[in-house]
């Protein structure tokens, strides 16, 4: 049986508006829109669905053509255009609007949308791994058996140590102030968000939500996934199943004279393997298939596994450092190899080693149709969850006065990556060396795309959470940097002489 990689995908490469994998995303975010986050279909394909990628994505133009329907016996949502010539033109319009400096055949093109005629593409709900894109030709089967995770409390079931009481005067001026920052946060428009956190000295201080989420839903938390692969590998090397500095354990790098050879586990960490993956940053034409390549796990049926671990080396090792999905899920295949060789299942092994130890109990972490977490970006979590995470790191991955990470491992992950220019970078985890997020320049975090956050501050003693609806992806930043300033604020007159 053939495996989807990037070598079956040829009919893809004179494809200029990606429509099949644009209607693909959009499947498999509104299936787990509703399927994993019970999110109104309405609500979530006008906050999220359509902007999941930015780079790919024309929402506007799907808005206007683009149909959605739910098949509730099937679990299953399909997304279909029909590519009429107002559709056709709709999209080239949008597709050139977004990539000015761009030229192609827009009427062989124009003449390929309309050759289609139409396009259907279908996600399905799974017991237990969340949501998965079906193949074009729309066969559901899984070459894997779907697990039923077993999670602990509800995340409102409790914070550690209790919930926060306005029992002393600073304890309620700070949750007063910071409840004031989120009033106006949530009353912008224009901000999208769609949970915020804040834990001060561990004692959760603030919690937001918009309307039809709580402390229950888990949401798209897209790239932040990337961190919690990282904390997994570094389960695994604190069990001495992994080394940091030893070759990357994968089979299809390890034949004499292949350079992917000298590929590390730290190289992958700090995302700078050196292998081929174009990005958004990269130039228009370099994109196969309409979009970069670093968005094809999320844009079509590929084996992920396979999609990251076949890819060629452009550049030596830990010579370039660059952000590419390449290299997390070649992490993630190192990961469920060596949880088979110790006699786990990689499915459950993030539930019953690390989740369940922190009380991280929403966690949905989503596959392809082989079992392979797509990691990278389709993971959801509650709010809740990622404060949890994060605290883990700022107390240096102790949790109730028990070791859960490896000594010395929050340092290593939060440690400049050498290749990268800026040293903005650690091993799975942003820093504030550059000062995009307004907290110190000790600030390290997880994010994703949308504007999905998780802050840890130790100089401030500080986690901040703001998960986001992707339609305000454009000012995210800076809407998250307003709630920042607020808070921090509020922390500093708190505890003024």
């Amino acid at each position: 049986m053939s495996k989807p990689s990037e070598r079956t995908l040829p009919v893809l490469h004179d494809a200029v508006v990606p429509v099949e994998m644009m209607l693909a995303t959009v499947a498999k975010t509104l299936c787990s829109a509703v399927y994993v986050s019970g999110r109104d279909p309405e609500e979530a394909i006008s906050h999220s669905c359509l902007w999941s990628l930015k780079a790919q994505l024309l929402p506007d133009a799907l808005q206007r053509h683009a149909r959605w329907r739910i098949d509730r016996d099937l679990r299953r949502v399909e997304v279909s255009i029909e590519l009429t010539p107002a559709a056709a033109d709709d999209l080239i319009a949008a597709h050139r609007e977004a990539h000015p400096a761009f030229e192609a055949d827009w009427q062989a093109e124009r003449a390929r949308l309309l050759a289609l005629r139409s396009v259907l593409r279908s996600a399905q709900s799974t017991t237990g791994q969340g949501c998965y894109i079906l193949p074009r030709d729309g066969d559901a089967s899984l070459h894997f058996e779907p697990r039923e995770v077993s999670h602990g409390p509800a995340s409102s079931a409790g914070w550690p140590g209790g919930e926060v009481t306005d029992g002393d005067p600073e304890t309620r001026r700070i949750r007063e102030a910071i409840a004031k920052t989120l009033d106006a946060g949530f009353a912008d428009p224009d901000a999208y968000h769609a949970a915020v956190l804040v834990v001060h000295r561990g004692r959760l201080l603030g919690e937001r939500y918009r309307d039809g989420i709580d402390a229950d839903t888990p949401l798209e938390s897209w790239s932040m996934g990337k961190s919690t692969m990282g904390t997994l590998i570094g389960l695994l090397i604190g069990r001495g199943a992994l080394q940091l500095d030893a070759r990357a354990p994968i089979e299809a790098w390890d034949r004499p004279g292949d350079p992917r050879r000298e590929i590390t586990l730290r190289h992958l960490l700090n995302m700078s393997s050196g292998l081929r993956c174009t990005g958004q940053d990269d130039a228009r034409e370099t994109w196969r298939h309409g979009l970069p390549e670093h968005f094809l796990p999320y844009a079509e049926a590929l084996n992920a596994a396979e999609w990251a671990t076949e890819r060629p080396l452009e550049f030596a090792p830990e010579t370039v450092g660059r952000y590419r999905n390449c290299d997390p899920l070649a992490l993630a295949a190192i990961y469920r190899e060596t949880v088979l060789k110790l006699g786990g299942d990689p499915l459950t092994w993030p539930q019953t080693e690390l989740f369940n130890r922190i009380g991280m109990n929403g966690f949905v972490l989503e596959t392809d149709r082989w079992g392979h977490f797509i990691i990278s970006g389709f993971d959801y979590g509650t709010a809740r969850d990622w404060a949890r995470l994060g605290l883990l790191y700022l107390r240096d991955g102790v949790w109730d006065g028990k070791r859960v990470l490896p000594e010395g491992w929050v340092s290593f992950a939060t440690s400049p990556a050498p290749a990268w220019k800026h040293r903005e970078y650690g091993a799975q985890i942003w820093l504030n060396s550059v000062g995009e997020l307004a907290l110190p320049s000790d600030t390290y975090y997880f994010a994703g795309g949308g504007g999905q956050y998780t802050l840890v501050c130790p100089s401030l003693d500080l986690v901040v959470v703001r998960m986001g609806h992707t339609r305000g992806w454009e000012h995210a930043r800076d809407k998250v940097n307003v709630l920042l300033d607020g808070i921090t604020q509020a922390l500093a007159k708190a505890e003024a002489p």
